[in-house]
């Protein structure tokens, strides 16, 4: 199927650099106009003259074989608006999805500012290789600080590695769901809804899940107090543990006594 374009979008010219933007499309519309000119018979001076340029500017565009050439410095390894959503296109491209137009509408909704031209220049490599270029995988220490991190906080690349991740475990993803419930409930002392969690818990095949979910039952009533009361109990329980641990000290020491 024939991806659709719409009738602006740019032409490719399978070109790595920043299509766009206006330095870049600015500086191809100069090289372009500048050859023209020379193709025509024009001199370096007449079209220095036409253009109102420096004649070091039109020396410059008409050395440059390619508009390319002339992107030096401050163009390379340049973060660009697409850099944040690339793991996500790569992710995309490996289930099947290689409609460049489907991939732009994806990400916009994702936060995306940037135009159609770039996700389809940066995706048309990928057409002409062998296989797409492979993300690496997340190792599960990284999923899980993905998963415990509140939302909000979660940078916008590392939300849409996440939700790769989640695409592919159901389980995981239930999993999220139940930990972002229950931070909810700690950070918003929302205790009354306890009950309630438990047994969303219990009603998906999270074994794991389960064992904890028992160990709050069966001390329902100090954990809902724990996440409604304003207070906590945990600098008294610090002291009463340092004691129990000055209680087994001396009592370690009558012994060997």
């Amino acid at each position: 199927m024939p991806e659709k374009a719409p009738a602006s979008a740019p032409a490719e010219s399978g070109s790595p650099w920043p299509t766009g933007h206006r330095f870049a499309d600015r500086t191809r519309a100069k090289h372009a106009t500048v050859h023209a000119l020379l193709a025509a018979g024009h001199s370096q001076r007449s079209i220095q003259r036409q253009l109102g340029m420096t004649y070091r500017t039109v020396q410059r565009l008409a050395a440059a074989a390619t508009p390319e050439d002339l992107f030096q410095g401050q163009w390379q390894n340049r973060r660009t608006k697409l850099d944040d959503f690339k793991p996500y296109l790569h992710e995309r491209w490996a289930e099947g999805c290689t409609n460049a137009w489907t991939l732009w509408e994806e990400i916009k909704t994702h936060g995306y500012r940037g135009g159609y031209g770039a996700v389809r220049a940066y995706l048309q490599p990928f057409r002409t290789t062998p296989s797409a270029p492979a993300a690496r995988p997340p190792s599960p220490r990284t999923v899980a600080g993905w998963i415990l991190t509140h939302p909000d906080t979660l940078p916008e690349n590392e939300r849409l590695k996440l939700k790769s991740v989640l695409v592919h475990c159901p389980e995981l993803d239930a999993l999220t769901g139940h930990v972002r419930a229950f931070g909810r409930m700690i950070t918003e002392l929302q205790g009354d809804r306890l009950p309630q969690r438990i047994e969303a818990v219990h009603a998906d095949d999270l074994p794991s899940l389960h064992a904890f979910a028992n160990g709050l039952e069966r001390d329902l009533a100090a954990v809902t107090a724990g996440l409604t009361l304003a207070w906590s109990s945990g600098v008294v329980e610090g002291h009463v543990n340092r004691m129990h641990s000055v209680e087994s000290d001396l009592s370690t020491s009558c012994v060997f006594e």
